[in-house]
């Protein structure tokens, strides 16, 4: 039995915040309603960043981050320009998205995604709609960064069978598509033994 499999990486762009097309809220946007709300985590933590990580991405195979220790993620989510936003249903966090602004107006969507119980209910369309447009304004939050100039994202064959097409519904359009051999990687949920 082979210990690879074949992934396909698509990398993708928008060049103008005109480039995205929203999606409906999932629910009503009253969370008093029962609606899901978005929230910027705006206190750096690294114990709730690594429970997202690890519990939306467990069955994708996500493991690139789970072996950092406390100080690096730190040092990741201390960085101007980084930002978290976490969708919540009834006070639950749902998912989230990672926004990564890097040189010359380039923000990066480093992480996406909902915690597999959320998933089938339109929530990652509207997450990611919001997540676009935050994207698209960061500077205003981050006076030091440059104005975005371009958004971008990757995504994989390991991911979500719904993830390419969420990308390209909400605008974005494919720039490079790279396949190659990969090793397998653990997929155990967010603790050991929970799949």
């Amino acid at each position: 039995m082979s210990n690879t499999v074949t992934v396909t990486t698509w990398s993708l762009e928008q060049t103008s915040p005109a480039d995205l097309r929203p999606s409906a809220p999932a629910m009503e946007p009253d969370p008093a309603a029962g609606g899901v709300r978005i929230v910027r985590a705006e206190v750096p933590s690294p114990e709730f960043s690594r429970f997202l990580y690890a519990s939306v991405g467990a069955d994708c195979a996500w493991t690139d981050r789970l072996p950092w220790t406390y100080e690096q993620w730190r040092a990741c989510l201390d960085r101007p320009g980084t930002e978290t936003w976490v969708a919540w249903d009834q006070g639950t966090p749902a998912g989230y998205i990672e926004l990564d602004a890097q040189d010359e107006g380039q923000v990066e969507i480093a992480y996406f995604g909902l915690l597999p119980a959320f998933r089938g209910r339109r929530i990652g369309g509207h997450l990611l709609s919001f997540g676009i447009a935050r994207a698209w304004d960061l500077a205003e939050r981050w006076p030091e960064r440059t104005p975005t100039k371009r958004v971008w994202v990757h995504t994989c064959s390991l991911d979500g069978p719904h993830a390419l097409a969420n990308y390209e519904r909400r605008g974005f359009r494919i720039f490079r598509t790279e396949t190659g051999e990969e090793e397998k990687r653990p997929i155990d949920g967010p603790w050991p033994g929970a799949h």
